[in-house]
């Protein structure tokens, strides 16, 4: 190995070291999705349901019905 190319991969072999002891004496403090995530999670999906279940039961729309051979065009007027 080059005398260059192995300085560089040991000074990135220590950087990542350096790195690694310091995220591992370091505390873990929650984050906003650790403390709140389910809780978002599980209320969007009750809003999704709602919605959906109103916009299924409550809108009074006939779905898949084609307008085909139930509307007749008007004459032309000029």
């Amino acid at each position: 190995m080059f005398p260059v190319a192995r300085a560089a991969q040991s000074l990135a072999a220590r950087g990542i070291q350096h790195t690694a002891v310091r995220h591992a004496h370091r505390k873990h403090q929650p984050t906003f999705h650790d403390k709140y995530g389910a809780m978002v999670l599980l209320g969007g999906a009750t809003m999704f349901t709602a919605v959906w279940g109103y916009v299924f039961t409550q809108l009074k729309i006939e779905w898949g019905f084609s307008p085909v051979g139930r509307i007749t065009p008007s004459e032309w007027r000029e």
